[in-house]
């Protein structure tokens, strides 16, 4: 493993016989973040809308995950996932409230329909996704989010998606003040322009370009460097980090 510690003969990951959960799990930053705690030692549920891309998912992992059909966004989704984490294991050490969409929409062109879509997946489903995996998290365990560096930088018809994942930053300042007892760790992960299939899917090549034009090494992140930093904020190594947002954009919201 590139990450872990030898103690008396035997490979420790930084995870070890953690449990782990993560929604939206099934591409992109996520499905790297839960390939890399996996590696790392830990036993790892990841949620995806669609059956069939949940099974991709859990067969590119290959061992120690559970797959969970649901939508972050539906609360009925949410106690079927965090039931099975129940019944499966008991317990939760590390909850990735990763889920989570970026549509357009400018000014003036803005629905209701488009409004209740990215604030019920982005805060709302974060908000719950929280809530209800409470009851099961053990003491010293750690909450991240993904948030966005679109809620500080502004981005032309993003108002909407900027201003749901700018919530979470809010919930992270008193969500840890809540769980300061229990000594439950909240903290935010804000990615910056990152190759993803989604990406990939929202925004021609153009688009693209004009991204990483902002980004300072010229050049997108990758899933894996998201997930490298996902680590350090779920493990101990993070342990006096709490209710930060760490940008990983490679200096795009710093100019």
């Amino acid at each position: 493993m590139d990450v872990a510690t030898i103690t008396k003969g035997t490979v420790m990951g930084k995870l070890d016989g953690k449990v782990a959960v993560i929604t939206g799990g099934t591409s992109g930053m996520a499905l790297a973040t839960a390939k890399l705690f996996v590696e790392e030692g830990a036993y790892v549920f990841i949620t995806g809308r669609r059956q069939e891309k949940v099974d991709e998912a859990v067969d590119l992992i290959g061992r120690n995950v559970t797959g969970v059909q649901g939508d972050a966004a539906n609360l009925d989704d949410l106690d079927r996932l965090f039931d099975q984490v129940k019944r499966e294991k008991g317990r939760i050490d590390v909850l990735f409230a990763s889920a989570g969409s970026g549509e357009s929409a400018k000014l003036g062109d803005i629905t209701e329909e488009h409004f209740d879509a990215v604030f019920g997946l982005n805060t709302r489903g974060t908000l719950f996704a929280v809530h209800k995996a409470l009851p099961l998290f053990n003491d010293g365990g750690s909450i991240l989010m993904t948030g966005s560096i679109a809620s500080v930088k502004g981005f032309p018809t993003f108002g909407v998606y900027s201003a749901s994942k700018a919530a979470l930053r809010s919930f992270a300042r008193t969500w840890l003040n809540e769980l300061k007892d229990r000594r439950i760790r909240v903290n935010v992960l804000s990615p910056g322009q990152i190759q993803t299939p989604i990406q990939e899917q929202l925004f021609d090549a153009e688009t693209i370009r004009q991204f990483e034009s902002l980004i300072p090494r010229g050049k997108m992140g990758r899933p894996e460097e998201i997930a490298t930093v996902a680590l350090f904020l779920a493990s101990d190594d993070s342990s006096f980090v709490n209710g930060v947002e760490l940008s990983v954009d490679g200096g795009t919201s710093a100019i």
